[in-house]
């Protein structure tokens, strides 16, 4: 009896230990399940917020920032999309791997196209006003009193940028045209009017200064830019200057504003 009472006392702690084993891998299997479905809501909601932003801001559905807000917030979901992904793949279920794959996918390729189309940026400096003359920068005029640009600084910020901008764009020089300054600034005018994109705000014959606004084709940021004659010797010297409103990096977007054109005027 006793020995009998002592096999059914071990087969009863047997049976429960079994149970008890199996309850923990039916949770360990129902955590990483979830897990693996919201690898793939993460995916999902970053590569379409990834996509939509821009759209938005493009087609004039949502102002510039915003747009490139949502896009900023796709690379972040789908960056938690990856990595839980992951975390399922490695510690889930056999059953969890298949949707587990499809969120750390959806993940990757939106993080692995922002890594590619960001790396060619990370040379430039972090500046967004970019000027041929950092001493006497060209100053903007009608730009001050255009809505957009209530409250903010217009001001060239001086050797902080001028020292980030020497490092960066070494070859931004002005240019210099052999002919008189209103023969040059005639030209300005007629090369100004044929870049694409442009809207001129501002032509002051008398001051040989003009000054306009130029918009990035994704996200519809818009830059402003003047560009000024200077007399030198009966010569002319051309300087140009070109701001972003928004952020504080360009990633190259203003330098090459001023080489596009600098090439097309000197063409003339």
């Amino acid at each position: 009896m006793a020995i009998d009472n002592l096999f059914g006392r071990r087969n009863v702690t047997a049976k429960e230990g079994a149970h008890r084993a199996g309850a923990s891998r039916a949770d360990g299997g129902a955590v990483t399940s979830s897990l693996a479905r919201a690898s793939v809501w993460f995916g999902g909601l970053g590569v379409g917020a990834f996509v939509a932003g821009p759209a938005a801001a493009h087609f004039g559905l949502l102002p510039a920032m915003a747009g490139f807000g949502i896009f900023v917030l796709g690379i972040l979901l789908a960056l938690v999309g990856a990595v839980v992904g992951l975390c399922a793949l490695l510690w889930g279920s056999v059953g969890a791997r298949t949707p587990a794959l499809a969120g750390f996918i959806l993940g990757v390729a939106v993080v692995a196209t922002t890594a590619v189309v960001a790396a060619p940026g990370a040379k430039y400096p972090r500046i967004n006003d970019i000027t041929t003359d950092t001493v006497n920068p060209p100053q903007f005029v009608h730009a001050q009193t255009l809505p957009a640009n209530a409250g903010r600084d217009l001001g060239y910020p001086g050797e902080e940028f001028a020292r980030q901008q020497r490092a960066g764009y070494p070859d931004l020089q002005p240019l210099r045209l052999a002919v008189p300054p209103d023969r040059a600034f005639a030209s300005i005018q007629l090369a100004a009017h044929s870049m694409p994109g442009w809207i001129i705000t501002r032509e002051d014959i008398g001051a040989r200064a003009l000054e306009g606004v130029d918009t990035t084709w994704l996200f519809r940021f818009q830059d402003d830019f003047v560009i000024e004659v200077r007399e030198a010797d009966g010569q002319s010297i051309v300087d140009m200057r070109s701001k972003s409103r928004d952020g504080r990096g360009d990633i190259g977007a203003n330098a090459r504003r001023i080489e596009m054109f600098f090439t097309r005027l000197a063409g003339r």
